[in-house]
């Protein structure tokens, strides 16, 4: 019987396995890896870092997939087709769970077969939908080679992490904040609760709302962006100056969706559009985006932008390529107002959060929270304002999950 079980957060950006020896209760190793699987061809693909190295060194030709996790609740989706052969989310979620397995396998000198997998409280807010994702989660990890799987909500996992450091009970409001979701959990910790087999009294209140870090992501880009690839553009069409249709731009705040505009009738039209609009240099600038692939490139000095504006107040968006020169800056106070729907709607969320449990926040000793997003300023502010400032706490915002996945296998047990 293997002596180490896994706790692995499957994320919409980043994935991480931690490894707990079971016969200590010590964490030993943890892994992570980019989300991003990239095909090359019909036989070769590369999971993670290399996913990017690769995509990057074959000019961005082939298919690079992101926010795989996002798939698992579309029942609309079956299969997508990548060089002639069919791959259902199961497939794709599976080829990322196998490699944090192997890496992990050969750290642990084991083919470790039990493993704590985390999951969103809210996958899709219809409960046929929701069962669907956990269904094909489960699915993606027998095919990756698990034999007992466990599912734990992910904001409880990083509960159990925090409680590590308790020295009294507290009743705790934990906040998930990652790429495609923000999840919440108000539970009771404390060293009294460590030893209890079922936690399930001491969790209050699960929720989650469909916005994360890809959302911030899509407004920099459609905000700040978008006019330099045409937005705002007339052209002369039969004497009357029409806009440029705004869905194109709609699709360019998701990289990931730039292919689509690829498409033969699509593609001929901006070539329409290029010579109606007198050969405006913008239009150029957009077919050089799409043809080229460089979308994810371009998100990638967006997102850096955004990480400098975790600690600072202002950060430059700069990139060159491909006859695309950017260089705009990005204040914090001009941030916080491109992002001002999704902070509100946040707040709101967490306002009926409370409302609907009949809970008084000033009935919560401390709040955690961890995950990427929870760095951005101004959802910080969301719990200062409502908890004050000496009652928020922060972990690992990338590992604290996983870690807290595997230490809550004490709790599971059969």
């Amino acid at each position: 019987m293997a002596s180490h079980i896994y706790g692995i957060d499957f994320g919409t950006s980043n994935s991480v396995l931690a490894i707990l020896n079971k016969e200590t209760g010590a964490i030993t190793k943890s892994f992570s890896e980019s989300s991003l699987i990239y095909f090359q061809d019909n036989e070769h693909f590369f999971i993670g870092k290399q996913a990017i190295e690769q995509y990057l060194l074959n000019n961005m030709r082939g298919r690079l997939l992101k926010s795989v996790k996002t798939l698992l609740p579309q029942s609309s989706f079956t299969f997508t087709i990548i060089f002639g052969k069919k791959y259902s989310a199961e497939d794709l979620v599976c080829l990322i769970l196998k490699l944090l397995k192997s890496q992990a396998d050969e750290f642990a000198g084991e083919d470790v077969k039990e493993v704590v997998l985390g999951r969103p409280v809210v996958f899709s807010e219809d409960p046929l939908k929701d069962k669907l994702a956990q269904d094909r989660l489960l699915k993606a990890a027998k095919m990756a080679g698990f034999e007992k799987i466990h599912f734990q909500y992910e904001p409880i996992a990083a509960g159990f992490l925090y409680e590590q450091s308790l020295t009294k009970p507290e009743l705790v409001l934990i906040g998930d904040f990652g790429g495609g979701t923000s999840d919440f959990t108000l539970m009771q910790l404390g060293k009294k609760s460590t030893g209890k087999d079922d936690r399930k009294d001491d969790i209050i209140k699960t929720g989650g709302i469909h916005i994360g870090g890809d959302d911030m992501d899509s407004a920099i880009m459609w905000h700040k962006l978008v006019k330099y690839f045409g937005h705002g553009l007339q052209y002369k069409s039969f004497d009357k100056m029409l806009e440029m249709p705004v869905h194109i731009f709609v699709t360019l705040c998701e990289w990931d969706q730039m292919g689509f505009l690829k498409d033969g009738k699509i593609r001929k039209q901006l070539e329409s559009y290029y010579f109606w609009t007198d050969k405006n240099p913008a239009i150029l600038r957009l077919m050089n985006l799409i043809d080229y692939n460089l979308g994810f490139s371009l998100f990638q000095h967006i997102e850096k932008s955004k990480i400098k504006l975790s600690s600072g107040n202002a950060a430059t968006i700069a990139f060159n390529e491909r006859d695309i020169h950017i260089e705009e800056e990005l204040s914090l106070p001009v941030f916080e107002q491109m992002i001002t729907k999704e902070i509100n709607r946040t707040e709101n969320y967490i306002l009926n959060f409370f409302e609907k449990q009949n809970v008084r926040m000033n009935q919560v000793s401390n709040v955690f929270l961890t995950g990427g997003t929870s760095s951005i300023p101004a959802i910080r502010k969301i719990f200062e304002k409502h908890f004050t400032t000496e009652k928020i706490h922060g972990g690992d915002n990338f590992n604290s999950v996983a870690l807290g996945l595997a230490l809550s296998y004490i709790y599971l047990e059969d």
